[in-house]
């Protein structure tokens, strides 16, 4: 009987060092791939920064101020590995803030290291006010370019309320207090000259930068600024842009210009977001959509709409919606 509670014992113990050197293993595994994964997003965020190269910064998309883009192209300027840069633009505009943060982040970078714009699809809009920012832009001679300009749209509800019996009781300060008012069928007087002049204040702004970047006289500025797209070829003509090619162009012109070595690797720089890294939330809706079929990632949100002014030409939501809340041109 004695041998036999030994016995219950030792099996006990054993047992107890098997969860033991299971778990152990387990946590030690555990760190490992989150060292690893620290050590790649080290290497990625510096992705050579102790080596010369040409840093490409990617500008894709609807245009928002986003802080983490502009602390990147801070870092861009400060790198003394960084010989010279292409902005890489694919988008359609966005937000006239957003677009007025990019164009003066960019402007500082450029009088620190040469900065080439290179059109690919579509630089229009706020696209378009990021790449004069640039001492030179490249585009392709059917990259679309332009829509000089400034948008304000709204709604409005009023007659579906009334079809549905809802009424919206407004109490307000002053006339143009919360104008345009998308619940109300009545615009008080001088509503619409107070939108359109906070818009043409943008617009002139916009003209003037134009003009300035691009060497124009304020006439020809305006010619140009009336909402219209180019293709690259009519750019190219209108002096919008000064070089039909792509990224060989780019550099070819760095190196042409800037005596930048054109055998230089380019290297992407990415901004440093908070919410990098694993997602509990993206990888239980993976989990689960796996289990029944369906990709349930889009339920993690991960934008937001267009409010304000914006000088946008074009901005699709998705597949089954139309445009931003903005519009489009």
């Amino acid at each position: 009987m004695s041998l036999e509670a030994d016995a219950i014992v030792d099996r006990r113990r054993t047992r107890r060092k098997l969860v033991f050197w299971r778990v152990s293993a387990f946590v030690l595994l555990a760190a490992a791939l989150l060292a690893a994964a620290g050590a790649a997003g080290a290497l990625k965020g510096l992705d050579g920064a102790a080596t010369p190269h040409i840093a490409r910064i990617t500008i894709s998309g609807v245009i928002m101020e986003d802080r983490a883009q502009l602390e990147m192209i801070e870092r861009v300027a400060e790198s003394d590995a960084v010989e010279g840069v292409i902005l890489a633009i694919d988008s359609p505009g966005g937000t006239t803030t957003g677009g007025e943060a990019l164009y003066e982040a960019v402007l500082k970078l450029a009088e620190v290291k040469p900065v080439v714009a290179s059109v690919q699809t579509l630089a229009a809009s706020a696209g378009y006010m990021v790449a004069i920012a640039t001492d030179h832009i490249v585009a392709r001679r059917s990259s679309i370019t332009g829509s000089i300009g400034v948008l304000f749209q709204y709604g409005n509800v009023s007659r579906l309320l009334d079809n549905i019996g809802i009424s919206v009781n407004t109490i307000k300060s002053a006339p143009l207090k919360a104008e345009p008012n998308p619940f109300s069928s009545e615009e008080p007087p001088g509503t619409r000259e107070a939108i359109a002049a906070l818009v043409d204040d943008t617009y002139q702004w916009f003209v003037d930068i134009v003009a300035e970047q691009r060497g124009f006289d304020r006439a020809e500025a305006l010619r140009l600024a009336d909402g219209r797209v180019f293709s690259g070829r009519q750019a190219l003509d209108a002096k919008l842009i000064d070089e039909i090619g792509g990224e060989e162009a780019a550099i070819a012109w760095l190196a042409e210009e800037y005596d930048v070595d054109p055998e230089l690797p380019v290297r992407d720089w990415e901004p440093k977001r908070a919410d990098e890294g694993f997602s509990f939330a993206e990888a239980a809706l993976g989990a689960v959509g796996g289990l029944i079929g369906r990709d349930l990632g889009a339920l993690v949100p991960t934008g937001a709409s267009l409010d304000g002014l914006v000088s946008v030409w074009q901005g699709q939501l998705s597949d089954d919606e139309d445009v931003f809340s903005g519009g489009r041109k």
